[in-house]
Formats: C-alpha cells, structure tokens, sequence
C-alpha cells in the first residue's frame, strides 16, 4: 500500500482554517487546481456518504465519497471512488491541529492507496505535491503566510 503524506504550519488559528476548509464541497473556493465541484443527489456537503464530484483545472473529472467529519476534531475522511488516477483503494485525511503558541494551526494531509509499483513514486509525488502541498500553499496564501 502506497502513502502519501504532507504536513505544514498555517499561520492563522485552526479554527479559521477549518471554517474555510469544512465544507466537502468547497474545493474550488480554496484549492487552486479544482475548476468546479457539486454533491450529487442534493445532499448536504456535510452529510457523511455524500459524493462530491468535481472537475480538476486540467479537465480530468474525480468522485470522491465523504465517510468522516469531526467539527471537534477538525478533520474529514473521504474515499475516491472514480478517477483518472492508476490506483484503487484511495483514503485520504485533512486535519488540523491547534497550535497553543499563537495563531497558527498544524495541517496534515494523508492518504493511503494501492497501485502498482511502476506507479507509486509518480503517484506519491504527484498526490503530495500538486493536491496536498498545493492546497496547504494556497490556505496560507490567504491567511497571509
């Protein structure tokens, strides 16, 4: 099983990051490589087994499956179900953790994955750094980092 996995400090407090970042079907207003996304079937973007399905900035079209949320714990769980990816298997984590000294707050991406292994390093590296590094550069863009 293949894993990725990034972390970063944001300078702003973990519950401001959250509000930005909670709702499953906001991507595009965050993550600079989302074109558009919408939940299929009308349900809420907080409705755990809700389905958001979006279009990356390249065209290529993703599904992805909400199975965890924690407004206490600051963290979602999701699958994907379809992509243009090589892999199977897909669960990734957003959370985010308080930092106590000062306004800041600790991000963690991960995901965990199977593929083959003449994918895996395109795959880990191209996850880590254009989704996971990549949304974590645009949130402290806008936080002011």
């Amino acid at each position: 099983m293949a894993r990725a996995y990034v972390s970063s400090v944001i300078d702003a407090s973990a519950q401001k990051v959250w509000e930005r970042i909670r709702d499953f079907n906001g991507l595009p207003k965050w993550h600079p490589r989302i074109q558009e996304s919408r939940i299929e079937d009308a349900l809420l973007s907080d409705k755990i087994g809700c389905i958001r399905n979006f279009t990356l900035q390249n065209g290529d079209n993703i599904r992805e499956q909400l199975l965890g949320l924690s407004d206490y714990d600051l963290f979602y769980t999701y699958a994907i179900l379809e992509s243009p990816m090589p892999l199977t298997d897909y669960l990734a984590t957003l959370r985010l953790t308080p930092v106590t000294d000062g306004e800041r707050c600790f991000a963690e991406w991960s995901a965990e994955f199977n593929c083959s292994s003449d994918d895996e390093s395109d795959l880990v590296n191209g996850i880590s750094t254009n989704v996971f590094l990549g949304g974590f550069d645009a949130l402290k863009r806008h936080f002011g980092n």
